[in-house]
Order: C-alpha cells, then structure tokens, then sequence
C-alpha cells in the first residue's frame, strides 16, 4: 500500500524590499530616543570632531547636545527672536547663528559668552557657516545678500547682492575658504568666489525654490534640492545638470552626506529620509519619521543620526554595537555560540562499551539510525480517512483563514481534485456555512487565489439554489454577489484604460514612422486583458430563494 502524500500548500513569495548591504547597514540603527523642543527644528549641525555634539536650533535658542546622554551640554539664549543655522567650527570650539535680528552671533562654546555681533543684514540670516581657514564666517540672509565676514576685526570684507528673493539655503567649500554656494528662493544656485568681487562665477536655475545646497568634498560637484526634485552639478563643467532626481513626494527640505561621502541623504516634509548612492544615485535605503523633516545631521562615523522635525521632535538614532545585538536577539547569539554536534555516521556497539576487550571493527562497529517523526496536521488526517467535511472544517477556523489563506486553498484545491468539494459542503447549517461565504468574499479578489475560489462559489450555488435559506445566509450571499460584481467592473474599467493606452500609442507609433519617412501596415489591436478572462469565469448567477 502506497503512503499517503500530504496535501500541498501553493505559497507565492512575498513580494518585499531587496536585502541588500545597505539594507542591512543602515537597518543596524536603534529604536530613536525623541527630545521635544517647543518650536520647529530649524536647522542641526554636527560637530566634525568626537565628542560629535549636536548643534540644534529651534525657536529663541541654540542648544548643544551630548549624542550619547542626549543631555543639553550647553545652550546660548542671547538672541531676542528666533535662531536660525547654527554651525559648529571645525575645530569644536566656536559656534555661530543667525537671528531674525538680521545679526550673526559668535559664541565660545567652553564659556558660552558672546564673543562677536555681525551687524549689516537688513534681514533675518537663516544660514551662516565658518570657512574652512576658521578665520571667516559667510551669511545668507533674507535681505537677498550673502555677506563674507573676518571674525578678528568684526568687519564685513564683501557682500553679494544678486539674488532677486530670500536666501535660505548656503554652504562653503572644504578646500578652498574663498568658494561658497548661495540658494535663492528665486529658483537659482550661485557660485561666489571671495577673489572676484565682480559677482557670482556659476549660476543655475533649480527650477523651484532652493531649500538646500552641498557641495562634494572634491569641489568638483555640488547639490541642490527644492520642491520634489534633488538635482545634481557640475562645477568643472561651468555648471552642467548630471542627474536630476526625485524620489519624494512633498518638498525636499535638507541634505547631507553620510558613509565618507559615499552616501547622500535627503530629508522632506514626506516624513522619509531618503539614502541615494552618489555613484548612480539610486535609493539603497529609506527612513521614517513620524512628523516632515526639517533638518538632519549625521556623524561622520555614521554611528549617530539626528533629524529635526516640525512639530518640535529631535530624534537620535544609534548604531547597534555587537553587544547590543546579541542582548537583543539572545537565541540567535546562542545559535551562533553553541558548537554544532557531529553526526556520525557509525557507533561503537553497545557490547563493546560495556566490555573492556579488545577492538574488532568487523563485530563492535554499527551504523547510527535515525527515527523520523512525521507531523501529520489535522486536515491531512481527516482527508487520509475520507471525511471531506470535517477537513475543510478544520481550516475554516478563524486564525487560518485569516491569517493563513493560503491553507484553506490548498485543502479546497485537494477537495476538487478527490472530486470531494460537493459533499464536503453539502448538509451545512448557517454557522459552518458562514464561514465559508465570508472566506469566499474575503478573498475572491486575491489573482492569486480566484481560480480555485471561483470553482467553490460555483459548487456552492450549485448546492443551494434550490434549497431555502435564512435570512443570514442569504445576507452572505448578496455580499459575495456585491464583491464579484465590483471585481467585474474594475476589470472593465481596466480594459477602457488599456483601450486608450493602444489609441495613444498607436498614434505617437505613426507619428513617429512618418517623420522617418517609413510607412508601414499594421494590424488593428484587440484589446484585451489577461485579468478578462477571470471576469468571465467571475460571472456567476446567484438565483436565492
């Protein structure tokens, strides 16, 4: 007598994001600790050396957090209306904001006392960053100027007034201290040289109002983003656009570089902070937020990632070390430490153990057997002894038919097959025969399930046409009608689009060959949708008395 086979479960793979390195990379980071500010986060900035403190500036204040206590490790309240772009010097011990006030002021972090007032604006400075000879400071400012400060003397050496609207956005080149990068409302990005006082050596146009600028560390490319689009340049090249991307939906508010510049990273009112590869700039990873992102800040060890969000929200994510890995995930540690057991194929008899003589290969040595258990589920038990009823009954349960379609398809595909379906659902009370319809319903829309479902709502009318039903189960049986003849209507929607789609392409087909001068005979299109066939398979006559 054969063995009995078990009954096959068809499960599709599901379809989910590609695990990839920089899946697993950036997955890496911990669950976010929040600090609440009580105004937006206008702008965060890290510092480039360890401790790595954290620059934030929201409302009348510019804090200074620790990223490992995410404690205030100091803060400057000078300022009589908002504070705007904070920026640590490179070398951690000066800090410089703007204000509403239309004034840059220096503060020393060690003693907090204010140490310089820039005075010259017209209008509230939203960016102001340290050169990289540490000696300059440059401010863009809402008065459509960008001014180049020397701190010693506190004087301004040379203002650029080129813009036609608010300038919001600005950063400095890494390498020379005379190069800065300016970004308007006025949809433009410009190129300042401090040695040529003449006006700007690169402009461009965004296309949008210019939210932020980066330039590259080699000063050979540089970045603006505005609206939905992120658009990438190139300096060498006079200003050449190389890459026009865009992946968000809402505007673009922030950018930063990550992995030694290897990675970009842009933040936007979507809630999303989108991870590009520089190389092709492709989206490798993306993260959540719970409110729009109005700023982000990175260390340069990526350990750390900060993000200032709108409704006061500072959100510090680290990097898992591997101790807090193997504390959060103690059986995988286990796995990994526990030494995998050898399995012999031969034993040292059990005579042989017991007695102290003399090896003999021939007589002491036995091959080791293995006795496997085969799990036989319940529904395979009852399809094994013939009772179809109770089969499907035991995957009707509420868990497996929510959670676990794809079982109660699978023993309903081996009811058909054993030509069983019929007395399988026959002499059912309103109860059991609920929920059958509910499955039915539930799931008659799945592609990936239709054609079996559509074969048991058949059998099932087929059954109980004739028959009188209760008011509950007829109730169940106009909701299945309701959903399979949405079904049908989408799939004829459907059609009408895919009928316009081949009228438009056709036409952009024969414009095309006529412009080359080809003319070529074609054949008219039926449409027709591979989905059409299961809507006529769907078409099911539902006759209750």
């Amino acid at each position: 007598m054969a063995s009995f086979k078990k009954t096959q479960i068809r499960s599709l793979p599901k379809i989910g994001q590609k695990v990839t390195a920089d899946t697993l990379y950036w997955r890496k980071l911990n669950f976010p600790v929040t600090v609440k500010e009580f105004g937006p986060i206008d702008y965060i900035d890290v510092m480039p050396i360890e401790p790595y403190f954290i620059a934030v500036s929201s409302a009348a204040k510019v804090q200074i957090y620790n990223p490992i206590t995410h404690q205030v490790h100091r803060h400057f309240t000078r300022f009589k209306e908002a504070a705007y772009g904070a920026s640590i010097r490179s070398d951690g011990k000066l800090v410089i904001a703007g204000c509403d006030e239309g004034h840059v002021k220096l503060f020393d972090i060690g003693s907090k006392s204010l140490l310089r007032i820039f005075k010259g604006h017209k209008g509230p400075v939203h960016r102001c960053k340290f050169t990289t000879d540490n000696v300059h400071v440059v401010s863009f400012s809402d008065d459509k100027s960008v001014a180049l400060w020397d701190l010693p003397s506190e004087t301004e050496i040379i203002k650029f007034s080129e813009h036609s609207d608010y300038v919001r956005a600005g950063c400095v080149s890494s390498i020379s201290s005379d190069l800065f990068l300016s970004g308007s409302f006025d949809h433009t990005v410009k190129l300042y040289d401090a040695r040529s006082p003449t006006g700007s050596t690169i402009s461009v146009d965004h296309g949008s109002p210019v939210e932020s600028v980066l330039m590259y560390p080699s000063n050979s490319i540089f970045v603006s983003v505005g609206g939905t689009e992120l658009r990438v340049w190139d300096m060498l090249a006079g200003g050449r656009l190389l890459a026009r991307v865009s992946q968000h939906h809402k505007t673009i508010t922030c950018l930063h570089l990550a992995s030694d510049g290897k990675r970009l990273v842009t933040g936007g009112l979507d809630r999303h902070a989108k991870i590009y590869d520089v190389q092709s700039y492709q989206v490798v990873h993306t993260l959540d937020f719970p409110s729009p992102v109005l700023s982000l800040g990175i260390t340069p060890d990526d350990f750390t990632v900060v993000a200032g969000m709108a409704n006061g929200l500072i959100s510090m994510q680290h990097r898992q070390t591997q101790a807090e890995a193997r504390a959060l995930n103690p059986k995988q540690s286990l796995k990994v430490q526990k030494k995998s057991q050898t399995a012999y194929r031969f034993r040292l008899n059990a005579d042989f153990r017991s007695v102290n003589r003399t090896f003999n290969p021939a007589t002491d040595v036995e091959v080791a057997t293995k006795t496997d258990t085969n799990f036989v589920s319940r529904y395979d038990m009852f399809l094994r002894k013939f009772q179809y009823s109770k089969a499907l009954d035991t995957v009707l349960t509420p868990y497996i038919r929510k959670k676990k379609p794809a079982i109660t398809v699978g023993v309903m595909h081996e009811l058909i097959r054993r030509n069983g379906l019929k007395s399988a659902l026959a002499g059912r009370d309103d109860s059991s025969l609920s929920s059958i319809l509910t499955f039915l319903a539930r799931n008659i829309n799945d592609p990936s399930h239709a054609n079996i479902i559509i074969q048991v709502a058949n059998t099932l009318l087929e059954i109980y046409e004739s028959s009188s039903l209760t008011p509950q189960s007829e109730k169940l049986f106009l909701q299945l009608q309701e959903h399979v003849n949405r079904e049908v209507e989408y799939v004829k929607h459907l059609m009408e689009i895919e009928g316009m789609l081949h009228i438009l392409l056709a036409s952009t087909t024969t414009q095309a060959r006529r412009s080359s001068t080809y003319v070529v005979q074609g054949s008219p299109v039926k449409p027709m949708l591979p989905s059409a066939a299961a809507a006529a398979n769907a078409t099911m006559i539902f006759n209750v008395g």
